[in-house]
């Protein structure tokens, strides 16, 4: 998961990291880097790539496969992350799932662009399948259940701890990954539902979500067919603690729709309205889907070489896993579409939760200059200087804004009321709006 802003605070203390783990069953193997893939520094590398077994195991077998030591922390395009992709494909088949990308369930991507400075070269994979639904007429629509299996690699970017060390991302997101590969064992296992259900692992949510980004704007099945997006970031610490639900504002069904899911399983859950967020949902409900996100909150291993798989929570893994089965089964058997409610919440570039307030929500596509916008808040500086989606952010006062990292240096330059001038792209001609800026404190909740 990306740099969350302030929530409900950590709960757990660190623990020694034990080093690697091995799978009951699997052995190991020292593997040449498939394809020539690019290793953490750029070179020819060679992975230990644990050989796993014909058929999914449990969870807590993903989450150790995923973050053993041998795949190096899970960098986006490196020989680790590409054995990562093979794993959850190889997992996808032998659930019997349909192929969901353009070369088996591969969905190959750029990782490098203007707008991501700090994404590695080369390429990255996101891993798709679908359950094709049974009714004839719905079965062309689909419900998303996704979660990110790139990590911090050595932790040289991102990382909230020592960089040098392999970051194995067990909860961040190994265990999103685990729980989205268990629910779709119980959902092929059961009645197909009505309506197609896609599941993709992404890449590049550390780098800033390129790879949720790339799939919305090369989707399997069409956006205007896609009902819901339900991610899973950071859901393996769930313990005595609650399950923060974000996007309960993008659809009023989901009020109905979530307490009736956990009704057999009884996860203490906190509520978020926001459809924003740090983490790959945020690519959808740009889009106008209606997204939910599960997240067993933050905690002193974040972003940490710490962060392994004897610290995950086995049974509250299991429910989370359930909880995301009965949710995507409830939105596949209904013939109702949700009626989205757009702008709850925002994702604005800065750190920090107070400040200069513009109301901005970037669009991740990588753009030659400036920051596209996937929309803005309503009420915000930014909607009333007119700006909105599809538009390019190219200046922001006397600062150029050439990519993210300058737009969020540009407005933490700025104060609460500062009147400012804004230069924008809108289909190839510049225009400008004068704007004053807000506190971010007060900002719409």
């Amino acid at each position: 998961m990306r740099e969350p802003g302030e929530l409900r605070g950590g709960r757990r203390s660190a623990r020694p990291h034990h080093g690697r783990w091995l799978i009951p069953g699997l052995v190991f193997a020292s593997l040449t880097s498939p394809d020539g893939l690019q290793g953490q520094a750029g070179e020819q590398d060679e992975t230990a790539c644990p050989v796993y077994g014909a058929r999914l195991g449990t969870p807590m077998e993903t989450v150790r496969y995923l973050a053993d030591d041998a795949l190096g922390g899970r960098l986006s395009g490196s020989a680790g992350e590409r054995c990562a992709g093979e794993y959850i494909a190889a997992m996808f088949a032998s659930l019997g799932l349909e192929p969901g990308g353009e070369d088996g369930f591969f969905q190959e991507l750029p990782l490098a662009s203007a707008a991501q400075p700090h994404a590695p070269p080369g390429r990255g994979r996101n891993v798709v399948a679908i359950l094709r639904g049974s009714d004839p007429e719905l079965r062309e629509s689909a419900v998303v259940v996704g979660a990110h299996y790139d990590h911090l690699g050595l932790g040289e970017f991102g990382s909230t701890g020592e960089a040098g060390e392999i970051h194995n991302g067990a909860d961040d997101n190994a265990s999103g990954v685990a729980a989205v590969l268990a629910a779709a064992r119980a959902l092929r296992g059961g009645p197909r539902p009505a309506r197609s259900i896609v599941f993709i692992a992404f890449t590049g949510e550390e780098l800033g979500l390129i790879g949720s980004a790339w799939y919305a704007n090369h989707p399997t099945i069409p956006l205007e067919e896609t009902v819901a997006m339900v991610n899973l970031d950071m859901v393996g610490r769930l313990e005595d603690g609650e399950m923060i639900v974000y996007g309960m504002g993008t659809a009023p069904e989901w009020e109905e729709i979530v307490p009736t899911a956990n009704a057999d399983i009884g996860i203490p859950l906190a509520w978020e309205e926001a459809g924003f967020g740090p983490s790959d949902h945020t690519s959808f409900y740009a889009n106008d889907i209606p997204v939910l996100h599960f997240f067993t909150n933050v905690h002193s291993d974040y972003h940490r070489h710490t962060d392994d798989a004897e610290k995950i929570d086995a049974a509250g893994l299991g429910r989370v896993a359930r909880l995301t089965e009965n949710v995507a089964r409830a939105l596949a058997e209904r013939r109702e579409r949700l009626a989205v409610i757009p702008g709850v919440g925002e994702r604005e570039q800065r750190a920090g939760g107070y400040g200069a307030w513009l109301g901005t929500v970037p669009d991740f596509t990588p753009v030659d200059f400036g920051v596209l916008l996937a929309g803005v808040t309503e009420g915000s500086p930014a909607a009333g200087g007119g700006l909105a989606r599809g538009d390019v952010l190219i200046g922001l006062g006397d600062y150029e804004v050439g990519d993210l990292q300058a737009f969020t240096d540009a407005l933490a330059a700025h104060r609460p009321g500062d009147e400012i001038v804004l230069r924008y792209l809108r289909d190839g001609e510049e225009h400008e709006a004068t704007v004053r800026l807000g506190d971010r404190a007060d900002r719409p909740q």
